[in-house]
């Protein structure tokens, strides 16, 4: 597991320690975004927590609500974590809301998008890095 996981995973524990958790892993490589999803994922299950993890091909939001989001939440278990993966729609204006932790992953020069909790480099899988963005420096409406 990386520190870059174990860190997120961390910070992510300190600003969300109970109940149920949303957590949205998303970037222009969905396939990328399964990937850190799992990495997360592992460093939450190693730190104690109870994950559950879904895959979201196109990021329909009507879908994700009815057979994703909702079981979760019906479910009666008030301690676990739901890790979603998947592309941008993932982030629409709409979207966004469901979400406690948004992580963006993104690789070589991608640009970040500037909702996100956390930022992960995913250039080289078996080694992802946090990055921190300067949004002060961007123009008020990249990514809004």
């Amino acid at each position: 597991m990386s520190d870059a996981w174990s860190d997120i995973s961390s910070e992510f524990l300190h600003l969300y320690p109970r109940g149920q958790r949303l957590v949205v892993v998303a970037g222009a490589d969905a396939e990328r975004s399964r990937q850190a999803a799992d990495g997360l994922a592992q460093a939450l299950t190693a730190a104690g927590q109870q994950v559950e993890r879904q895959h979201s091909i196109d990021g329909d939001e009507q879908a994700l609500r009815a057979d994703v989001i909702s079981p979760f939440r019906d479910s009666g278990d008030d301690t676990g974590i739901l890790i979603v993966s998947g592309p941008p729609a993932l982030l629409s204006e709409t979207a966004r809301g469901l979400w406690n932790f948004i992580v963006w992953q993104l690789a070589g020069d991608e640009a970040p998008h500037a909702i996100a909790s956390a930022l992960v480099d995913m250039t080289d899988p078996a080694n992802p890095t946090r990055r921190f963005a300067d949004y002060c420096a961007l123009p008020s409406s990249f990514e809004a």
